[in-house]
């Protein structure tokens, strides 16, 4: 059993259209909204063996603000390939994994990280949370995984089971969609 966290980046910056898509900052939202998950994820108790993450601005001012919240200072993989990363190229970097950690924690982006949960947990009808994410995985939504393999090699389509999602606006209405916060 091996177990999988996916942390999407909060809510970015859209302010300076002459930006590149990668240098895009967070905003006033997504800077509490980093804060509020940090929070979360230290106290939803799980440890993480490693943390892989995209590169991009809004990723890793995420996890600068949701480390501080949480109070701990994790040691991050950065690895490009999260960053835009569609499914495939996500379940390629997991497979690669060398050390063959417990727990993997990937911070990264949209499609990318909602399409991997449809291909690893099945859409069998009994898993009312894959039916939240088919709604929208949300910027600074973080879910976890169980996944019935021994080693990340192992890792297909269908292997897994979603125990747990929870979305900014779970912990602070103010947070939801429509609002400034």
């Amino acid at each position: 059993m091996k177990t999988l966290g996916l942390f999407r980046h909060a809510k970015s910056d859209w302010h300076d259209q002459r930006a590149r898509d990668f240098d895009r900052p967070l905003n006033k939202r997504g800077r509490k909204g980093a804060a509020v998950m940090g929070a979360h994820i230290r106290d939803h108790g799980l440890t993480w063996n490693r943390i892989i993450a995209s590169p991009a601005v809004r990723v890793t001012e995420t996890i600068d603000i949701a480390a501080q919240a949480a109070g701990i200072s994790p040691a991050v993989r950065w690895d490009r390939r999260i960053y835009l990363a569609s499914s495939a190229t996500l379940l390629d970097l997991l497979r690669e994994q060398e050390g063959d950690p417990d727990s993997i924690l990937m911070v990264g982006h949209n499609p990318g990280l909602e399409d991997l949960i449809f291909d690893l947990v099945p859409d069998d009808g009994t898993c009312p949370l894959r039916d939240i994410v088919e709604e929208k995985f949300p910027t600074a939504t973080y879910a976890v995984l169980e996944l019935d393999i021994d080693s990340w090699d192992d890792l297909n389509d269908g292997c897994g089971k979603l125990v747990h999602l929870t979305r900014p606006r779970d912990l602070d209405p103010k947070l939801g969609p429509g609002t400034d916060a």
